[in-house]
């Protein structure tokens, strides 16, 4: 018998998103001036203001308001009348020194034997559903939501657009687990207030726009075989309660770390509960998550299994994992047990915090680009990215590499050592 399966995503100026890219925003600007920084900073939003607290540990003096304003800014709260602005709103930091306690536990003589900076278990999945090794749920909703924020900014069509807004995809799956059709999407946008005459025509415009400028677009996206999921018969719920004028922090509030399901894999797989957004790279909850989602991106691509979920655990201050899980859902490809599979990822993937740091180079400022439509199933790409200390202080250009967990860079290795 068919059954579904759901996950939703947010937009970038979601309450709990825009805590995230500031937090995340900080964090380069942090590694920018110093690569060897530790931070962990959180931040809360609501109506017309910002509140920074967390620890740091850096050389780097950056101007923490000037650098939360222009991230606001940049999603587009830029109006008085969203009660929420990039000029106007508040901006109290309370962000300290880093316990030298937890330092000590991290920073050793030899960088190859530093401590994992929190205990902890973190996860990685992938499966063959999308050409990216995502839950196909998960990636549609995330893609309604780029599509959306990207017809905004264009400001050409939907101009009534506003910057908050959520999707949901429900996916008809068979009993093996392919998808079959597309069961329901549900968007719920933010958007001014009376450009149409009624309330009842309002919602009309939008859901039109939804369904004959929004879907297409994502669609159009898509490979063929996601394309045939798009039948007639599918549901769509736009603004389900109505209006959806008063949104943003004026809304609800925001805070760093509330949308981790929605970072990873959108229920899919399993999570150790650790956020991502505002912690720099000595932080496994972040980093590890990142290295396991490259061990099952790998070996799903390499053909081990066709579903893998990849679990490692680590004490504080202990630079070796206290243990490393992996499940492959009954798809295994291979003639090992999913302990032997385990066992053996090892001598390709080294697992301490260095080592993943240095596989991936993380202390680069490449975490403003994580803070919206996911962490996993993006596209690896070299940037040049600008920072400026602080109004009229240094500026410093950059050359990095986004999202370097995603690559298919172990695949030959893999292969190599499962024989395939």
């Amino acid at each position: 018998m068919a059954y579904f399966f759901t996950s939703e995503s947010v937009s970038e100026g979601h309450p709990d998103k825009i805590a995230d890219a500031i937090s995340d925003a900080l964090i380069d600007h942090f590694l920018a001036f110093d690569s060897n920084s530790k931070v962990a900073c959180e931040t809360l939003v609501t109506s017309g203001q910002v509140i920074l607290a967390g620890e740091v540990n850096s050389k780097a003096y950056i101007d923490v308001q000037k650098i939360a304003r222009d991230t606001i800014r940049k999603i587009g709260y830029t109006k008085s009348e969203y009660k929420f602005d990039a000029e106007s709103c508040g901006v109290l930091s309370a962000i300290h020194e880093q316990s030298a306690d937890i330092n000590q536990g991290v920073v050793r003589k030899n960088p190859e034997d530093q401590g994992a900076g929190d205990q902890g278990m973190m996860f990685g999945y992938a499966s063959r559903e999308t050409d990216n090794y995502m839950p196909l749920p998960l990636d549609l909703a995330h893609r309604l939501l780029f599509e959306l924020a990207q017809i905004r900014k264009a400001g050409e069509a939907m101009t009534y657009l506003r910057p908050d807004s959520k999707s949901q995809v429900t996916i008809q799956y068979s009993d093996d687990g392919t998808p079959e059709r597309i069961e329901a999407i549900v968007i719920s946008t933010q958007h001014d207030d009376g450009f149409e005459s009624t309330d009842d025509l309002i919602l009309q415009k939008i859901k039109k726009d939804v369904s004959e400028i929004l879907i297409p677009r994502v669609k159009a996206q898509m490979s063929q075989r996601v394309q045939d999921l798009f039948q007639d018969d599918y549901k769509l719920h736009v603004n389900p309660t109505g209006k959806f004028v008063i949104g943003g922090p004026h809304g609800d509030s925001g805070l760093t770390g509330r949308k981790i399901i929605v970072d990873t894999y959108g229920g899919k797989g399993a999570h150790g509960g650790g956020a991502f957004s505002g912690k720099d790279p000595s932080k496994v909850d972040r980093s590890a998550a990142y290295a396991t989602r490259h061990i099952a991106k790998n070996l799903v691509a390499a053909g081990v299994c066709d579903e893998v979920l990849v679990q490692v655990a680590y004490a504080i201050g202990v630079a070796e994992p206290v243990g490393l899980y992996v499940d492959t859902y009954g798809t295994s490809k291979v003639q090992f047990t999913d302990g032997e599979i385990a066992s053996k990822i090892v001598d390709v993937f080294p697992m301490k915090p260095y080592q993943i740091e240095q596989r991936f180079n993380l202390r680069s400022p490449i975490y403003s680009e994580t803070s919206s439509y996911g962490h996993m199933g993006r596209m690896p790409k070299v940037v040049t990215k600008s920072f400026e200390a602080f109004r009229g202080g240094d500026k410093i250009e950059l050359e990095v590499e986004l999202f370097p967990w995603e690559k298919l860079d172990r695949v030959n290795e893999v292969k190599k050592e499962f024989g395939l």
